[in-house]
């Protein structure tokens, strides 16, 4: 279905309609807030066949194929989204390449392929990522979610085994330096930019965790686990939580 939409998509002109799609972005947001994404998803679609160009819609199909994709349990399914999501992403960037939302969808875009990568591919991705999610910040130093891509990336990357390491500076001369320590700095930021961004919380508890810092890690599930579900996932991310927090104690 998602490679259906996409060409349907490229084969309509590149030209504005006059029409106002204000109500229809707002119709698309409140159905995300209402926990409904591929209804959003529809929408979004729906706005971009009048303005291909128009900005917010590619950067949330991004976003939102990026999330969808992650819950499919189907490898093809999963594989169809995340590539949609850098193809949205793609095109927002070409749209205006210094937003900050446009770079953030990329590097998010990114991140999500290198879990169904290998190799030469994901470690390319990898250097990616941090290229726009810098960027991102840069353009908007309060884009929080674009703090949580760069923790994700400096855990991620600190934690990289000997072989992908050797890889990385074989092919691509090393990556950017990476740490434990930065990770739980942009988590924080990012916590203090959005404490209801539960996924974060979560993540900067695994971050305390590894840093061999117990009592942060649980006093930060203890404060999650209060907080009330703003996304789909955040049930799923509870539910990690708690299981985090029983091992942590």
């Amino acid at each position: 279905m998602v490679r259906y939409l996409l060409l349907l998509l490229l084969i309509l002109p590149f030209e504005n309609f006059a029409q106002d799609t204000n109500a229809m972005l707002r119709e698309a947001q409140q159905l995300e807030e209402s926990l409904k994404e591929v209804e959003s998803f529809g929408k979004y679609l729906e706005i971009l066949k009048l303005q291909p160009g128009n900005l917010t819609a590619l950067c949330k199909c991004s976003e939102l194929c990026s999330r969808i994709g992650n819950r499919q349990t189907d490898k093809t399914k999963k594989t169809d989204y995340f590539r949609a999501a850098k193809t949205y992403a793609n095109a927002a960037v070409r749209v205006n390449p210094n937003n900050s939302e446009a770079n953030f969808v990329m590097a998010f875009a990114l991140g999500r392929q290198t879990l169904i990568s290998s190799g030469k591919e994901k470690i390319a991705a990898v250097k990616d990522i941090r290229y726009y999610a810098d960027l991102s910040i840069r353009e908007d130093p309060n884009n929080f979610k674009s703090y949580h891509v760069l923790g994700k990336w400096n855990y991620e990357v600190s934690n990289l085994s000997l072989t992908e390491r050797s890889l990385a500076k074989w092919i691509f001369g090393g990556l950017p330096k990476a740490s434990l320590q930065d990770a739980i700095a942009d988590f924080e930021r990012s916590l203090a930019l959005n404490p209801a961004f539960l996924l974060n919380y979560l993540e900067l508890a695994r971050a305390y965790s590894r840093n061999n810092e117990r009592r942060r890690a649980v006093g930060i599930l203890e404060k999650m686990l209060t907080l009330p579900n703003k996304m789909i996932d955040d049930t799923r991310v509870k539910d990690e939580g708690r299981k985090l927090l029983k091992d942590l104690k």
